[in-house]
């Protein structure tokens, strides 16, 4: 099985520190809604992208984001 992201760094934070009172199933709840929101994010640019080679196009309010640009706008970007 893979390990997310959030899992490695409890993993490692545990090695390290000898933390053992994080939250991880909240971190990883959060995770988990954070990579749905993207993965529809990136489903709507398909769908437009779709709708603006074979028609509907002028049912969408306006483009969807590029990925960079949601999670920068999301997320804050790099901190």
């Amino acid at each position: 099985m893979k390990q997310t992201a959030v899992e490695w760094l409890v993993e490692q934070i545990i090695k390290e520190k000898g933390l053992v009172d994080l939250d991880i199933q909240a971190a990883k709840e959060m995770e988990k809604e954070q990579m749905r929101l993207a993965d529809k994010n990136g489903q709507d640019r398909n769908q437009y992208k779709h709708d603006c080679k074979y028609g509907g196009v002028e049912y969408w309010d306006n483009e969807p984001k590029p990925f960079e640009e949601y999670y920068n706008e999301t997320y804050g970007g790099n901190k």
